[in-house]
């Protein structure tokens, strides 16, 4: 069962999403799922451009279908003066409007941040760019890949000797989404104080530039320059993918001790008094030369053997699952980490939860399907006031889907 909509944490809040493809979407799914009404407002006619991206389940786009659950959508017209004033309107009955436009066009379009804001002091307007709102890259449009590159991400992804990587996910529009529900719901919290809203603002650019951690105080205090290391740990070693007998898995001896027992549960003990491996420094030189010992070793074992071992004797150690391992495996199913949903088209519907556990979520995240292209307009904008009378005109006009 869902908790009432009244009990969840982010009831009350009212949020004009104005966001397409995956960063804005993605952070306003996160709001739907703590409780926040969120309204998709999708360009009339062809909707969000995420819809014609394949593949496709029973005709809808699986990447719309993962970023916009527990919505409400409607279609509007941005490109008439009608369609902008409509948006004006319901911008200034919201609490929260979020989008990711390129900077710059929110304002063309008669949505000024700063004229919202001093018509409705308490409105929070969240803006999601590619590089930032000004600055010699502010103007570019915002592309996951484009911002790894600049972030530096992708220099230390992938291996040793080999071209740069993307990571496997698009995880600057994902952590940009992130980052700015973290800002949306301080302001939030700011707002219930002092009853002034405020902008929130980050970029793809920012986001991944944040998630450097380590490799990028390495260069701030020390001045290295990290490379990729492929699936091995930067500065850790015996610390990454290792080959068994029936394929790969992870083991992170992380530890003096850890490395310690994992000599002597591989049936290596010489390894310990080598002078190339006796501490982490050491092993981290002869890395190359230590990984293929190792793996000489587990050759002689399954993944799940050596897996129980090094678990049992405090390593840290699992298998590398691909897509179908990962659905299958039984932690997954425990932590409820996968929830099923009724799409009007599609029939059931899995999606991948936000994992996030509070007990005013009643132990479910999705309660509503990705919406249908304007599935939600006359509903909503009699919520907004319109009268039946004024969403003819405006369906009449070709303003609204």
């Amino acid at each position: 069962m869902s908790a009432p909509a009244a009990a969840l944490p982010l009831a009350g809040m009212r949020v004009l999403d104005l966001t397409r493809a995956l960063a804005g979407p993605f952070c306003t799914m996160i709001l739907a799922d703590l409780g926040a009404d969120v309204i998709k407002v999708e360009p009339s006619p062809a909707g969000d451009m995420s819809r014609a991206w394949g593949p496709f389940d029973h005709g809808e786009s699986v990447y719309y279908l993962s970023a916009n659950r527990n919505k409400r959508a409607i279609g509007v017209e941005f490109r008439t003066d009608v369609g902008r004033a409509l948006l004006r309107r319901m911008a200034l009955a919201s609490d929260v409007v979020v989008e990711n436009f390129k900077p710059g066009t929110l304002k063309a379009i008669g949505l000024d941040p700063a004229a919202l804001r001093g018509e409705k002091p308490d409105l929070i307007v969240a803006s999601i760019s590619g590089f930032g709102p000004d600055g010699p890259l502010g103007d570019r449009p915002g592309f996951d890949q484009i911002a790894q590159g600049y972030s530096g991400l992708m220099s230390i992804t992938g291996m040793p000797g080999a071209p740069p990587t993307r990571v496997g996910t698009a995880i600057g529009d994902l952590t940009a989404g992130m980052w700015t529900v973290i800002g949306i719901l301080a302001a939030w919290i700011e707002r219930g104080r002092t009853g002034q809203g405020q902008a929130v603002e980050t970029s793809l650019l920012g986001s991944l530039i944040g998630l450097l951690s380590v490799q990028g105080q390495r260069y701030l205090s020390v001045g290295e320059v990290p490379g990729p290391s492929g699936s091995a740990h930067p500065v850790i070693a015996p610390y990454g993918v290792f080959r068994a007998g029936d394929g790969d898995l992870n083991i992170g001896a992380a530890t003096q001790e850890m490395w310690l027992r994992l000599c002597d549960i591989i049936g290596a003990p010489e390894l310990k008094s080598d002078p190339r491996f006796r501490d982490n420094a050491g092993r981290m030189t002869n890395r190359d030369a230590l990984e293929r010992l190792i793996d000489e070793k587990l050759a002689s074992g399954s993944r799940h053997h050596w897996t129980e071992l090094l678990v049992a004797a405090g390593i840290p150690a699992g298998p590398i699952n691909d897509m179908e391992g990962v659905f299958a495996e039984p932690q997954v199913a425990h932590a409820r980490l996968v929830e099923t949903v009724e799409h009007p088209d599609i029939g059931p519907l899995r999606q991948v939860v936000s994992p996030v556990g509070l007990a005013a979520l009643a132990g479910r995240c999705v309660r509503s399907a990705p919406p249908r292209f304007g599935e939600h307009t006359d509903a909503v904008l009699k919520e907004f006031g319109l009268s039946a009378a004024e969403i003819e005109d405006l369906r009449l006009g070709k303003a609204i889907a």
